[in-house]
C-alpha cells in the first residue's frame, strides 16, 4: 500500500546529498517519503537551505541556530535569522534546529539558554513552530517552554527521554519526533515511549545523515529510511498502518501548516 510519508527532520544541505539532490529525492519518493523539512544549524547555512526549498517542491525549510554550534554563533547571526524570517515565503515553515544540549564537553549552558530564549521571541513574533534539539536537557527545556508559551508549538526531535518527560512536552502542546532509534531492539525505553504516546502527538523523522538505523550503522542515514522508521512504529503500535500514516501526515501538516 502507498502511503504519503514526510521526513520532518533531514539535514539535506549536508553530504552525501550535496550534488546528488535529485537522485536522493527520487529514492525517497520510491519509498513514499514525499516531502522533507530541512532545518539549518548555523547562519552560514541559511542561504543553502532556503535555496533547496525554493528549487525543489518536495522540500520545506527551517532556520535556526543549533546548540551544538554554540561557540560559533555570534549576536549578528540572530540578526540574520530575524532578517530571514521577516522576508520569508511559504517554503519556510519553522524555526529550527534550536534547543539545549548538556551532553557536550563545553556546553556554555547560559549562552545556550540566552540564544534559545531569543529564538523563542522570534518564534512567538512570527507565529512559527520550533524544531527542538534536547540532549540531557528535557527538564530544563520544558521549563523554558512553559515560560515562553509559544503559540505555534512544534516538535521535540530525536527524543530519547522517559515517558513522563515526553508527556510533559505533549501536555505543553508539542509533538515528539519518531526516528531511527526505535529500529534498535535494545532501545526499549524509547520504543515503549513511542508505543504509549497518543498517536496525535507523533511525527516521523530521520535526522539524516545522522542517527543511522539498525542494520545501517556506520553509513550516512537517508530520508527514504523514514519508511523503515514508519514500519518499526507500526510494529510497536496497536493501530493499523493506514491509521498511523494518516495521523502522522495530519500531525505534520497541522504543526507546520503544510499544504494539503
Amino acid at each position: 500500500m502507498s502511503f504519503h510519508l514526510i521526513d520532518t527532520h533531514c539535514h539535506f544541505d549536508f553530504p552525501p546529498f550535496t550534488g546528488a539532490e535529485t537522485a536522493s529525492l527520487q529514492k525517497a519518493e520510491v519509498a513514499n517519503v514525499r516531502q522533507l523539512i530541512v532545518p539549518a544549524v548555523t547562519a552560514d547555512r541559511f542561504p543553502g537551505v532556503l535555496k533547496l526549498a525554493k528549487h525543489y517542491p518536495q522540500i520545506f525549510a527551517a532556520l535556526g541556530l543549533h546548540p551544538l554550534y554554540i561557540s560559533r554563533h555570534k549576536d549578528a547571526d540572530l540578526e540574520l535569522l530575524e532578517d530571514g524570517l521577516s522576508h520569508r515565503d511559504a517554503r519556510l515553515v519553522a524555526i529550527g534546529e534550536i534547543g539545549l544540549d548538556l551532553y557536550m564537553a563545553q556546553p556554555l549552558f547560559e549562552r545556550q539558554q540566552q540564544l534559545l530564549k531569543a529564538q523563542f521571541v522570534l518564534a512567538k513574533r512570527e507565529n512559527l513552530p520550533v524544531i527542538l534539539h534536547s540532549r540531557r536537557s528535557h527538564d530544563q527545556l520544558a521549563a523554558m517552554l512553559r515560560q515562553a508559551r509559544l503559540p505555534a508549538t512544534g516538535v521535540v526531535h530525536g527524543f530519547a527521554g522517559s515517558l513522563s518527560q515526553a508527556q510533559v512536552f505533549v501536555k505543553l502542546g508539542f509533538a515528539i519526533g519518531v526516528g531511527g532509534t526505535i529500529t534498535y531492539h535494545r532501545a526499549q525505553k524509547t520504543r515503549n515511549v513511542m508505543a504509549q504516546l497518543p498517536l496525535s502527538s507523533l511525527v516521523l523523522e530521520t535526522d539524516a545523515p545522522d542517527m543511522p538505523l539498525q542494520g545501517f550503522q556506520g553509513q550516512p542515514n537517508r530520508p527514504e529510511r523514514a519508511a523503515s522508521v514508519f514500519d518499526a512504529l507500526c510494529e510497536l503500535r496497536s493501530e493499523t498502518p493506514e491509521q498511523i500514516a494518516t495521523a502522522l501526515l495530519d500531525n505534520t501538516r497541522r504543526i507546520f501548516a503544510l499544504p494539503g
